[in-house]
């Protein structure tokens, strides 16, 4: 016979996973109205007067399997979901590059919209201090294109993650969809179904210019 109290913990755990997974569902159906709402209007980007300032870039490198941070000077406009759009695109640029050491075809119209969306929203507990959920939506066509294989599709998805959390400190998790809808992988390999912590993917060592 069960004891008592493990039926009672079981029944405790069961019921946080249900309300964890409730917030998590209503933050990505938000994202994806958010997304809808926007399919009339012009894309976010970066304006042509935007002040430039420093960026790093966690830029992969597929001869060692790394990421590492560069730091570049960019022109970045002030909202935060433009800011996020306009690093990744610069990141994808350079994986687009004849001499990238990650090459990945699509560069910056890759990137069809960045959401942030506030961790507490779902509580009504939002703040201007709240950690955020980025809600990165690729094309198909990138996906379609991007090469095929755990550590590349990884290396990609850990320095979206890194660049994002680099350069906006408040995203600390990312999810991934492609044209608005959720994919099973990136490129046959890397799970787009999970939530990325940001932090996790950042390297330790120093940038280089």
């Amino acid at each position: 016979m069960i004891p008592r109290y493990q039926t009672v913990l079981f029944v405790i755990l069961l019921l946080a996973s249900v309300i964890m997974g409730a917030v998590l569902w209503n933050q990505l159906r938000r994202a994806h109205e958010r997304l809808l709402r926007s399919e009339d209007e012009a894309p976010t980007q970066a304006p042509l007067v935007a002040p430039t300032e420093q960026a790093t870039l966690m830029v992969a490198n597929d001869a060692d399997n790394s990421v590492e941070p560069r730091i570049l000077t960019l022109p970045l406009p002030q909202n935060p979901e433009a800011r996020a759009r306009a690093v990744l695109g610069k990141l994808l640029d350079l994986y687009a590059a004849p001499d990238a050491m990650h090459p990945v075809p699509g560069g910056a119209g890759a990137i069809a919209q960045v959401f942030l969306v506030p961790l507490a929203e779902g509580s009504g507990k939002a703040s201007p201090t709240a950690p955020d959920l980025a809600v990165v939506n690729l094309t198909s066509a990138f996906a379609a294109a991007h090469p095929s294989g755990l550590e590349a599709e990884t290396l990609t998805i850990r320095s979206i993650c890194a660049t994002l959390n680099a350069n906006l400190p408040r995203v600390t998790e990312v999810r991934f969809l492609v044209d608005g809808q959720t994919r099973a992988t990136l490129a046959g390999h890397a799970d787009l179904t999970r939530t990325y912590l940001a932090a996790a993917t950042l390297p330790t060592e120093g940038a280089r210019p």
